[in-house]
């Protein structure tokens, strides 16, 4: 915005909307006196002037009052006079702050952080606001494993050496934890490498935040010798094992289990989609004409994510409740389902798999379409990845191939879910086809939810 000035009122200020950008709207009344608009709605009350008693030569600064809201208009206001008045006499607010805070510890710093410094800081999305579980999820590993082990240091205190002893601390299960906060809430903190390196990328995050206010000299996690990139993970199911999963999940719901959650299960094998954004899933971003997934808001971005006739086939099936938009909501409340860790537990030990996490399922559509020779660019599409070098192929990527391609995928995964071998999937011959002709009219003669599943796919393959 132009450096145009108004006369600060809480109607001015309200009627304030955040754009593509941050900016400035300055006050007309006290110069240097304004409020910064973030891209996500925060309101800021600031002040800048010049130290030293003033003039061209002296250094610029400035100072953050307070957020609007918590502050009105007229204390924000009463304190930039105060912040001036004592610039004009000689003094320095904005340095006696950054000194002030410099003595700060770790545990204040992180409460600071939670308040002002939780924002994307490289890529396209800079200067974002982290999505709110991004910051729920950051904020609790900081206070779960920095506090115990850094708290009460202050941040000048912190080098590299206690950076390297904090993380192999973590690495080492000092952190973890499983505690019964409640009757019905317990809290588990995991340690380990992973673990160790999440919270070490998050504690990064926040040692920039301090040295971009100037509160330190550096970040001493750049300089720290600990290893900083997660380990390549290459587990994913084969086709005997989804098999294996498929059958897991039909005698988990012969046995009364929650449909929901096994629901979700199939659409995380049958998508590639990431565990929130199908447990989240909402109707209004589910395209039946089109066969895809139009995300509003995924971890990528906007993006639409083609789907196979399977997908829609288990969606198809899918009960609409008229209280809520989510394709899967939760039983209690206004959210959605996230009952499904038990229920995923079971499916796992009863399929006998070993080191998989729902994220698994997710490789092994990506696996499953490489290895059919899908090319790169549909199997990026179906996946939604938003890697940079590959921003340029997937903008030519025309929707009706991928979702083609999708289809090609997913068809492989629902045969293998629906208990086919690997011989029944990949060569099917002359006798094979008659015996699956004799198989899917055995499934919809005996009728119930998998053959009105099976009649969609049909349906849908056959138009």
């Amino acid at each position: 915005m132009a450096q145009n000035t108004v006369l600060l009122t809480k109607r001015v200020i309200d009627a304030a909307r955040p754009e593509e950008a941050r900016y400035d709207i300055w006050d007309s009344e006290i110069a240097g006196f304004g409020l910064r608009v973030g891209v996500g709605g925060t309101k800021t009350f600031v002040l800048r002037y010049r130290a030293e008693n003033g003039g061209r030569g002296a250094p610029k600064r400035h100072i953050t009052i307070g957020r609007f809201g918590p502050l009105t208009v007229e204390l924000a206001r009463r304190q930039a006079r105060q912040l001036l008045a004592q610039a004009t006499v000689g003094e320095d607010p904005a340095k006696a702050r950054n000194d002030k805070r410099a003595e700060m510890r770790i545990s204040d710093l992180i409460d600071l952080y939670e308040v002002e410094g939780c924002f994307i800081q490289r890529g396209k999305h800079q200067g974002a606001p982290m999505k709110p579980l991004t910051k729920q999820y950051t904020i609790a590993r900081l206070r779960h494993h920095v506090l115990p082990l850094l708290g009460r240091h202050r941040i000048t205190e912190i080098g590299a050496t206690e950076i390297e002893r904090f993380f192999r601390d973590v690495e080492n299960g000092k952190t973890a934890k499983n505690e019964m906060i409640s009757p019905r809430k317990r809290i588990i903190v995991k340690g380990g490498s992973g673990a160790a390196r999440k919270v070490f990328r998050d504690l990064s995050a926040v040692f920039s935040f301090a040295r971009r206010r100037e509160m330190v000299d550096r970040n001493p996690c750049d300089t720290a010798s600990v290893r900083k990139t997660d380990n390549h993970k290459d587990r994913y199911l084969t086709l005997a094992e989804v098999k294996r999963f498929g059958d897991a999940l039909r005698e988990l719901e012969n046995e009364g289990v929650n449909r929901k959650a096994l629901d979700i299960m199939r659409l995380w094998m049958l998508t590639g989609c990431r565990r929130e954004e199908i447990a989240s899933l909402r109707w209004k971003e589910v395209d039946f004409d089109h066969g895809s997934l139009r995300f509003e808001d995924s971890k990528t971005g906007r993006n639409v994510r083609p789907i196979g006739a399977a997908a829609v086939a288990v969606l198809n099936t899918v009960e609409r409740c008229e209280n809520s938009d989510f394709v899967f909501p939760a039983e209690d409340g206004d959210g959605y389902f996230r009952g499904y860790k038990t229920p995923w537990k079971k499916a796992v030990n009863k399929a006998d798999l070993t080191d998989v996490t729902p994220h698994t399922l997710r490789h092994t559509m990506g696996s499953t379409a490489i290895s059919s020779g899908e090319a790169m660019a549909f199997t990026g599409a179906i996946l939604g990845h938003s890697n940079p070098r590959s921003t340029a192929i997937y903008a030519h990527v025309q929707h009706n191939p991928a979702r083609r391609a999708a289809d090609r995928v997913a068809e492989k995964i629902a045969a293998a879910l629906a208990g086919m071998s690997d011989a029944e999937i990949d060569a099917p011959s002359a006798d094979e086809d008659e015996d699956l002709l004799r198989r899917v009219a055995a499934t919809l003669m005996k009728g119930g939810a998998e053959a009105e599943r099976l009649r969609v796919v049909v349906n849908a393959l056959a138009i």
